[in-house]
Formats: C-alpha cells, sequence, structure tokens
C-alpha cells in the first residue's frame, strides 16, 4: 500500500465516520479524526456484526489491495455513536 491508498482510505472513511455520525445522532464531540476514527471502527464493527449473521459485504471499495466496507462502516459507526451517546448519558444522570 502507497501513501496515496492510505490517504484516500483515510478520506473513505472519514465521510463514512461522519455519515455514521450524523446516523447515529447524539454524540458529536470531535471533528475530522474522530470521525476518521469512527469509520475505522465502524468497518470493524459493522463487518464483524455482518459475520456473525451471514451477511454479505454489501458495497466495499477496493483500495490499493485493501477492501473497505461502505455500508458496514456506516452502520457500525452509526450503532457505536449511539452505544457511546448512550453511556454518556447514562453516567451524567447516575
Amino acid at each position: 500500500m502507497q501513501l496515496i491508498d492510505l490517504l484516500i482510505l483515510l478520506v473513505i472513511s472519514g465521510i463514512c465516520g461522519a455519515v455514521g455520525r450524523a446516523v447515529g445522532g447524539g454524540f458529536s464531540k470531535g471533528g475530522c479524526l474522530v470521525s476518521i476514527a469512527i469509520g475505522f471502527i465502524g468497518a470493524l464493527l459493522g463487518m464483524w456484526l455482518a459475520r456473525q449473521m451471514g451477511l454479505p459485504e454489501l458495497f466495499s471499495i477496493n483500495v490499493g489491495g485493501t477492501s473497505f466496507p461502505i455500508v458496514w462502516s456506516i452502520l457500525g459507526g452509526a450503532l457505536f455513536v449511539a452505544i457511546l451517546g448512550f453511556i454518556g448519558r447514562v453516567g451524567r444522570k447516575g
């Protein structure tokens, strides 16, 4: 993987993380780096859940030999953001 491939992967991850944050709602702290992290965590979480349920990769982008699952990244990112928002609300009330 070359440097340009990594940069493209980071941009795709940032976009997926931003969409996941918008869908998940509630937890909107952070900026571009947080969106990139949520995109990668969402891809890991989403693909793990998809494999557990026997679901295929719906839409993936191949960058430099690395497959990045777009749909599962967005859904996993939204789930991750929703969980973080729920934990944050429970922590403040208690």
